[in-house]
C-alpha cells in the first residue's frame, strides 16, 4: 500500500473549512474533538507506558546490574531513529496521494507498523533485541505523529487550537495511568502488556479514521532528499520557528529528565516498599493535575488570544518541581512535585501546540515542518535516559538530575519570549 508521490490527488469535495490566512474557517465539532482525543489516548498509552514501565521492567529482568545504562542505550538508539524518521515522514505525508487521503493513509499505516513494533519488542529477551525492535517501532510512531499533528493545521481554526491541544495532551497522563493500572491489576508480563498497548493503539485509532474527511489538496513535486534538506534548513532559519523549536525541545527534555527514572528512583533512592504501586500513585497525581491545567490553560489561551504567558508560566511550574525534588528527596515531596510537573507539562503542551501552528513558515509543507517540530517532543524522552544515566551513576546522583530539570525548564520558558509574532 504505497502512495503515489508524483500524481495529483483526485478531485475531492469542497473542504469543510475554507482556508484563510489563519487556517480553516469552520470550527471542528465536539464529536471530531472527542475522536481526535481518543486517538491520542491510544498513542500516549503505546508510547509512554513502555518508556515509564515496560521497558524498565523488561531490561531489569534481562540484566539487572546494568539496567540504567541499558535503558539509556535503548532510548538513545531509538531516538536517533526517530530523529531521522520524523521529518522524512512529514515530507512524505505532505506528498502522498491516494483515495484514502494523505493523512489517513499515514495514520493507518503508521499505527499498524507501530503496533507490530510493540509486539515484537515485548518478545525480545536480549538488550540488543529490545534496542533493535524498539528503534524499528519508532518508524511507525513517526508516521503517526507526522499525520496527527498536520491534521491540526489542516482542519482546526486558529481560535480553537488551544482547545484542540488540550485534547492532545489531556489524554497523555490518562493513557499512562490506564496502561500501568491494567498491567498491574492483571499482573501482565512485559510481553503481554506490550501486546495490550498495541491493541489499544489500533482500537483508539479506528473511529477517527472512519470519521475524518480530508480537505482537498493540490499536487506536490516528487520527493528528493536534497529538496527535503533544503526545506528543513529554510524552516530552521526562520527565527520564530527556531525559538519555538528550542523552547519545546528544552521543556520536553526537562519533563523527560524528571520522569524517565521514576521507577528506579522509588526503588533505589527512596527505597519505597512497593515501587510499582508508588509509580502508579505518582502518575495518578500527575494525571489529575495535568487534566485540570490542560483544560484551563487551553481554554483561557483561546479566549484571551494569548499564548506566550501561559507557555512560560507552565514551563516555570516544571522548573519548581525539579528544584523541589533536588532539595527534598522524600516520597511526600515527590507527590507534590508530580502534581506541579503534571500541571506544568499539561498546560505547556496544550498552549505550546497552538503557538507552534502559528509560526509554521510554509502552509504547503505543514507535515514536514511539524515533523521537525515534533523532534522537540519525541527526541527528549529518548535523550533523557542517556543524560540521566550518566548523572545518576555519578557521585551527585538524583539531586543533580533534578537540579538540571529545573534549570532546563527555566531556559525553555525564557526562549518563549524570543517569539515576537505571537502574543
Amino acid at each position: 500500500m504505497l502512495p503515489d508521490f508524483d500524481s495529483p490527488a483526485p478531485a475531492l469535495a469542497r473542504p469543510l473549512g475554507q482556508a484563510t490566512a489563519q487556517g480553516p474557517a469552520a470550527p471542528v465539532s465536539r464529536r471530531w474533538t472527542s475522536l481526535y482525543g481518543l486517538v491520542w489516548l491510544g498513542f500516549w498509552m503505546a508510547n509512554l507506558v513502555p518508556l515509564q514501565l515496560l521497558l524498565p521492567q523488561q531490561l531489569e529482568a534481562i540484566d539487572p546490574a546494568s539496567k540504567v545504562s541499558d535503558f539509556a542505550v535503548v532510548n538513545g538508539v531509538s531516538g536517533l531513529a526517530a530523529l531521522v524518521a520524523l521529518p522524512i515522514c512529514g515530507a512524505l505525508c505532505d506528498r502522498s496521494r491516494s483515495r484514502f487521503g494523505r493523512r489517513r493513509l499515514w495514520l493507518a499505516g503508521g499505527a499498524l507498523a507501530f503496533a507490530a513494533g510493540l509486539i515484537v519488542t515485548g518478545a525480545q529477551t536480549t538488550v540488543t533485541g529490545v534496542t533493535v525492535a524498539w528503534s524499528a517501532s519508532m518508524l511507525g510512531l513517526s508516521a503517526v505523529t507526522a499525520a496527527l499533528t498536520a491534521v491540526i493545521a489542516d482542519r482546526v481554526p486558529e481560535n480553537q487550537r488551544g482547545m484542540i491541544s488540550s485534547a492532545i495532551y489531556g489524554p497523555q497522563a490518562l493513557g499512562v495511568v490506564v496502561g500501568i493500572a491494567v498491567t498491574s491489576a492483571f499482573a501482565l508480563s512485559p510481553q503481554a502488556a506490550f501486546a495490550v498497548m498495541a491493541a489499544m493503539l489500533i482500537i483508539c485509532m479506528v473511529p477517527f479514521l472512519l470519521h475524518y474527511r480530508e480537505a482537498a489538496y493540490g499536487s506536490e513535486p516528487p520527493l528528493r532528499l536534497r529538496a527535503v534538506l533544503t526545506s528543513m534548513g529554510s524552516s530552521l532559519k526562520n527565527r520564530e520557528f527556531s525559538w519555538a523549536f528550542g523552547g519545546r525541545l528544552l521543556v520536553n527534555l526537562a519533563n523527560s529528565l524528571g520522569v524517565c527514572y521514576t521507577l528506579y528512583y522509588l526503588t533505589d533512592a527512596l527505597k519505597v516498599p512497593d515501587p510499582d504501586s508508588g509509580l502508579l500513585v505518582c502518575t495518578v497525581v500527575y494525571l489529575l493535575a495535568g487534566l485540570v491545567a490542560t483544560a484551563v490553560a487551553g481554554t483561557l489561551s483561546d479566549r484571551l488570544g494569548r499564548r506566550r504567558i501561559f507557555v512560560a508560566l507552565a514551563a516555570l511550574l516544571q522548573a519548581v518541581s525539579g528544584f523541589l525534588l533536588a532539595s527534598f528527596p522524600t516520597y511526600s515531596i515527590l507527590l507534590v512535585a508530580s502534581a506541579l510537573m503534571g500541571a506544568g507539562f499539561g498546560a505547556y503542551m496544550a498552549v505550546d501546540q497552538a503557538l507552534i501552528t502559528q509560526v509554521l513558515p510554509d502552509a504547503e509543507s505543514r507535515a514536514q515542518d511539524l515533523g521537525i517540530m515534533n523532534i522537540g517532543s519525541i527526541i527528549p524522552p529518548a535523550l533523557a535516559p542517556l543524560i540521566a544515566s550518566v548523572i545518576i551513576n555519578s557521585r551527585h546522583g538524583y539531586p543533580l538530575l533534578f537540579t538540571l530539570v529545573g534549570v532546563t525548564a527555566t531556559i525553555g520558558a525564557l526562549l518563549v519570549y524570543r517569539i515576537r509574532s505571537v502574543r
